[in-house]
């Protein structure tokens, strides 16, 4: 059957029309982080974003007020966490990944790679993915905390001393 009624699907053009400006208005109030990803806890909150959405267009058991609430509480628990990971160090290591440093000056770091469960085909990926034929040319590659992987070509002047950006 391609529908139940015109009733059925009058109500999914409405409330999609609705429940968008709804969570539009919500996620320009929650600021840029709301669909960051930077963090599994942010993308958890984009997924459940969109689930949420289509169940309230899609099941006409949910009301467009209880959807509507649901985006709010989604974007307020994330908006909590984060200020609490800013101003407390334990719910931010429960809460935030850390980069990790898979290949320093050419020479991957294998044990980083096995504790990270990345494989090397995922580095030298990266790495051709950043035009650099030799790992030697490379500086450092960063599993970053959103799960990318970041290439840090070598400077001209040889080696890196430090790696600064990346937390202790």
């Amino acid at each position: 059957m391609f529908y139940d009624n015109l009733f059925g699907l009058l109500r999914v053009v409405v409330i999609s029309v609705a429940a968008y400006a709804i969570l539009i208005l919500i996620l320009r109030a929650a600021g840029k982080r709301a669909l960051a990803k930077l963090n599994a806890f942010d993308l958890v909150v984009t997924v459940a974003l969109g689930s949420t959405l289509s169940s309230v267009l899609l099941s006409s058991e949910i009301a467009l007020a209880e959807g509507a609430l649901a985006f709010v509480m989604l974007a307020l628990l994330q908006w909590i966490v984060a200020k609490l990971s800013i101003h407390s160090a334990p719910v931010r290591r429960a809460t935030r990944a850390r980069p990790a440093l898979l290949l320093r000056d050419g020479a991957i770091l294998h044990e980083t790679l096995r504790d990270e469960r990345v494989t090397t085909s995922e580095v030298y990926s990266a790495v051709r993915g950043q035009g650099v034929a030799k790992l030697a040319d490379v500086a450092a590659v960063v599993l970053e905390t959103d799960g990318s992987l970041s290439v840090i070509a070598r400077p001209a002047s040889g080696s890196v001393d430090t790696l600064d950006f990346l937390p202790d």
